[in-house]
């Protein structure tokens, strides 16, 4: 879409204005406070042309302009200035951030409450593992007559196992057939590929009319589920009752409740592979309730064993170059925080620009 520099002017200064008064914006006011050196009916008529494009909207006859999704999507892509963090947000954010602070998932509790905090946002923060697990390795170890131990070592290098009783004898040339049949047929599968057919298929090549495979399996199923669990905190969700977009209750509810949904949180946006933080729109995120928020969210890395999401939900009408600005900061230094150091402290200018470069 090609835009005039006049029109991006113009674009910004409504943008702008909107996120600071939650006002319709009208050509009077941008003719005096823009400084753009236009009339009123100059500016009208660039208004008037960016509505038709489909950037601008006006809610209400003779009313001003509001940005439209595509409107601030142009805003962020072109018009949004670089952001610095003021040095007593970025040494608040420092002093929340500081090596024994504790646990991994107190940190990421303590990072989303400073977050929301920063932003009067609702805030989430989000821990994953970086990639499927799998398991490389069986042994069952015989205990006595009705006990043996699984012992499992999975992908990542870390070792699982459980000690399981039995009502029926289990001879060791049982556990050891077993052993095999496992070690070939249940080694790199991720947990969704453990099924009902490949289990039947195990009990068949052991032998086994007792239930020893399914209680082996199931503790394989329960073992890969447990390291692909997500930590998932948030905060401030009250935050969103402060905003007039969400005065209808029942929109500030369903919000809540998506937020509320650990599962849900793992479908938002994530960051592209050569970027640091993502800003979806309006209609861009595909969650329903989500249709007329935006999500800003940065990733941090922790090194092999954590990687994670610290982001924002709140109305189209959001400062984005702020908020990015800050997430950045706080994600810089939770990756510096949960890596030992293993990469680079926080910079005082407030990290990357929201596209994720300097």
């Amino acid at each position: 879409m090609e835009i005039s520099e006049r029109k991006k002017q113009i674009l910004r200064a409504v943008v702008e204005g909107y996120v600071a008064t939650a006002e319709p914006v009208g050509s009077k006011a941008i003719a005096q406070e823009s400084g753009l050196g236009l009339s009123s009916a100059t500016i009208r008529n660039e208004m008037a042309e960016l509505e038709s494009m489909g950037l601008l909207e006006q809610p209400h006859t003779s009313a001003g302009r509001i940005p439209s999704a595509l409107g601030y999507r142009v805003y962020v892509n072109e018009l949004m200035h670089r952001q610095q963090l003021p040095e007593e947000e970025t040494a608040e954010i420092q002093r929340n951030l500081q090596p024994g602070s504790g646990r991994a998932d107190k940190v990421l509790s303590d990072a989303g409450r400073l977050t929301s905090r920063l932003t009067n946002y609702p805030a989430y923060a989000l821990a994953t593992a970086p990639a499927a697990v799998t398991i490389s390795r069986f042994d069952l170890i015989h205990i006595d007559a009705n006990t043996f131990i699984v012992v499992v070592l999975l992908s990542n290098s870390t070792v699982q196992n459980k000690l399981i009783r039995l009502p029926i004898t289990v001879e060791q040339a049982m556990l050891t057939k077993l052993s095999t049949v496992f070690n070939a047929s249940f080694t790199n599968l991720p947990e969704d590929r453990i099924t009902r057919q490949v289990i039947s298929a195990a009990e068949r090549a052991a032998g086994d009319t007792q239930g020893l495979v399914a209680a082996i399996a199931g503790f394989a199923i329960e073992t890969l589920a447990e390291t692909q669990a997500s930590a998932a905190f948030v905060s401030g969700t009250s935050n969103l009752l402060r905003f007039p977009e969400y005065q209808d209750v029942g929109k500030a509810q369903r919000i809540m409740n998506y937020l509320s949904d650990s599962s849900a949180l793992l479908k938002l946006p994530t960051p592209e592979s050569d970027r640091d933080v993502k800003i979806t729109i309006g209609p861009e995120n595909l969650a329903e309730e989500l249709k007329d928020s935006s999500v800003i969210v940065a990733k941090y890395n922790a090194g092999d064993s954590l990687q994670g999401l610290i982001g924002v939900v709140g109305p189209t009408r959001m400062d984005y170059s702020k908020v990015a600005a800050r997430l950045a900061y706080i994600a810089n230094g939770l990756s510096w925080l949960l890596s030992g150091g293993a990469v680079e402290p926080p910079m005082l200018d407030g990290g990357k620009d929201p596209d994720g470069k300097r």
